[in-house]
């Protein structure tokens, strides 16, 4: 609880003690008015202020006005009638009740989002010539070498040179598994250094980082409204002086028409209702409650590792029907893996040996993944007369002997004679000889992420009615994938224009009302995402022009959260929904009875601030997402 919750508290309680007291005090007259006016001023005094001001600037009507006009109104009409000041000192205490539920929901939601802002580093070590001092991590240099020592957070993305560690990812990722790097890996800023000390040669500056991206997202997500938020907001603008002019009619026209017909005028009753509309009234149910549930649910969200970039992304994100996935790192690892070895002549540890042995030296992603299935290579080793052949292979002698490695065309230029595989490959085929002799192949290829058959089963049990897979991998590749995954369609061979049509098509499609989201990764996906009626980026390995295009970021690139996201999407808007419906429904209720003298001000106290403190409670629900 903040310091200012704690004070209007005090406030709150202090008044209310007060006011229960003077009920049982027995004075009357002036003294009463008195002795009624601490209370009332002690919890009123700063919505006396802003009503004030709002006058002077020629903007008075907000619900601080409403109070204002309507409680002392009631004072008048207490000093006119009965000396009864309890409802105006009521109305004011609950609207500040009220006022303090609002403003607890909102630090409880906005706690959740300011965790993320907790990941700013302070400082980054810069190692400069042999010695490490601290600096300001906007200062250090991409290709700059930085100290994380345990217990700090990185300051900047880069890769491990020296050192190995665990990370805790629960503040961008939601996930509180430790996460195991080493030298060779590479890291996101914002993570916390658990254990080892590491040094790390820095990738990007620090306003491209992964840290400062999410602190821009987290910090200009208020800015992007729904249409919900936006026709609350419209419709307060508009309906506050309608009500300021209808309750000066009400208090007005019956009496002066009363009194035309030759009757009593009663100018106290219509004034009294006049001043009871004036509390029913207020919106605040509506103009809280809204923008509050939104907030709510973008911050629920963000503690399970899904960044979403405003209210409006929220809201189209729950009305999803179709769910187009990018094959390449999103349902997939984005890593070339070994998946099968068919050897001839030699066991497969042997082939396999050899084809590791030659791509010692390559940077390739093929000779990365080969290097990855066979680690134990002999130091002893003699390896020398390395030649890579780009879009061939590599040849290189290892203990003497001439091993090749590459595809059919590299084979025939050594003179190796390929046998021709019983198996269908959907991925890639090194083939392998040694001094001119065939020896077999290793089939290489990207294997689908451990999530990847959740995430779209997932998708279906929330009401997901189609999901389509497009890629620019072969079609044997991707149709392997898309049976792997029970995806519905899948399109292959696409360039990112062809990405783009196909989106533009599935769009057509849909209804009005449903919308397409597409999940991507990569720099060629920024123009799907930016296309589609939702973009779903993956934000720890995804490209910045993906983040940057998307309207969600799933912060750990693991596809199961997309249905999550929209389960939270859904329940936020079931909650705005309610808060509409049961606001509106409640307040044109009590308008009527209230014009007409059947609601009395306590009944209007319930119409507002009541309204406000069901609906924002209400709106608290949106925080609590880790069961969806």
């Amino acid at each position: 609880m903040s310091k200012k919750q704690k004070k209007n508290l005090i406030r709150i309680i202090l008044a209310s003690v007060l006011m229960v007291a003077l009920i049982f005090v027995p004075v009357s007259g002036i003294w009463r008015l008195l002795l009624f006016l601490v209370p009332y001023f002690i919890i009123g005094y700063d919505i006396l202020l802003k009503a004030i001001k709002g006058i002077i600037h020629l903007q008075p009507f907000d619900e601080c006005f409403l109070m204002a006009v309507a409680t002392i109104g009631a004072i008048i009409v207490g000093i006119i009638g009965d000396g009864d000041y309890v409802e105006a000192v009521a109305v004011m205490l609950f609207y500040q009740i009220g006022e303090w539920f609002q403003s607890y929901a909102v630090g409880k939601s906005r706690k959740n989002i300011s965790k993320l802002m907790d990941i700013r580093p302070d400082h980054a070590n810069l190692e400069r010539d042999g010695a490490v001092e601290e600096a300001d991590p906007d200062e250090v240099e991409t290709g700059s070498i930085i100290v994380v020592k345990p217990g700090e957070r990185i300051p900047i993305d880069g890769v491990i040179i020296e050192g190995e560690s665990a990370l805790n990812t629960s503040a961008l990722t939601g996930e509180s598994l430790p996460k195991d790097v080493m030298t060779g890996d590479e890291v996101i800023s914002g993570c916390v250094n658990m254990t080892g000390v590491l040094r790390i040669r820095t990738t990007k500056e620090f306003g491209d980082s992964t840290v400062s991206r999410i602190l821009d997202l987290v910090e200009n997500a208020s800015s992007r409204k729904s249409r919900s938020e936006n026709f609350i907001s419209k419709f307060a603008k508009y309906y506050t002086p309608f009500v300021v002019f209808s309750a000066l009619a009400l208090a007005l026209i019956p009496p002066l028409i009363i009194m035309l017909c030759g009757g009593g005028a009663k100018w106290g009753i219509w004034v009294y209702r006049a001043l009871t509309f004036l509390v029913i009234s207020c919106p605040c149910a509506l103009v809280i409650s809204i923008p509050l549930s939104f907030f709510a649910g973008i911050g629920g969200a963000s503690r399970e590792g899904v960044l979403v970039k405003g209210s409006n992304c929220l809201e189209s994100l729950s009305k999803t029907k179709t769910v187009v996935f990018d094959k390449t790192g999103t349902l997939t690892k984005g890593v070339f893996e070994v998946v099968s070895i068919h050897p001839d002549k030699i066991d497969e540890n042997t082939l396999l040996h050899l084809a590791a042995h030659v791509e010692r030296f390559s940077s390739h992603p093929i000779a990365v993944s080969l290097r990855a299935a066979y680690p134990d290579e002999a130091d002893d080793c003699e390896i020398t007369d390395v030649k890579e052949c780009a879009g061939y292979g590599i040849s290189a002698r290892v203990n003497g002997d001439l091993i090749t490695a590459g595809n059919e065309a590299m084979m025939k230029s050594v003179g190796a004679v390929v046998e021709k595989c019983p198996h269908d490959h959907t991925g890639t085929v090194i083939h392998v000889a040694r001094n001119g002799e065939y020896l077999g192949h290793i089939e290489i290829s990207d294997v689908v992420k451990p999530t990847s058959a959740e995430a779209i089963a997932s998708l279906r049990k929330a009401g997901i009615k189609k999901t389509v897979m497009l890629t620019g991998d072969s079609e044997a590749a991707a149709r392997k994938a898309a049976g792997e995954l029970d995806i519905d369609e899948v399109y292959s061979g696409l360039l990112p224009e062809d990405k783009v049509s196909k989106i533009e098509e599935l769009l057509s499609e849909q209804g009005g009302k449903e919308q397409t989201a597409f999940v991507g990764d990569g720099i060629n996906d920024a123009p799907v995402l930016t296309r589609a009626d939702i973009g779903i980026a993956m934000g720890a390995l995804g490209s910045d022009a993906a983040i940057e295009a998307a309207d969600v970021v799933l912060m750990d690139d693991d596809p199961l959260k997309i249905s999550k996201a929209i389960r939270i999407s859904r329940k936020c808007m079931k909650i705005v929904n309610e808060n509409i419906w049961f606001s509106i429904g409640i307040k044109l209720l009590c308008l009527i009875l209230g014009a007409l003298g059947f609601a009395n001000m306590w009944a209007a106290i319930f119409a507002d601030v009541g309204v406000m403190v069901i609906a924002v409670l209400n709106a608290i629900r949106a925080l609590f997402v880790k069961k969806l």
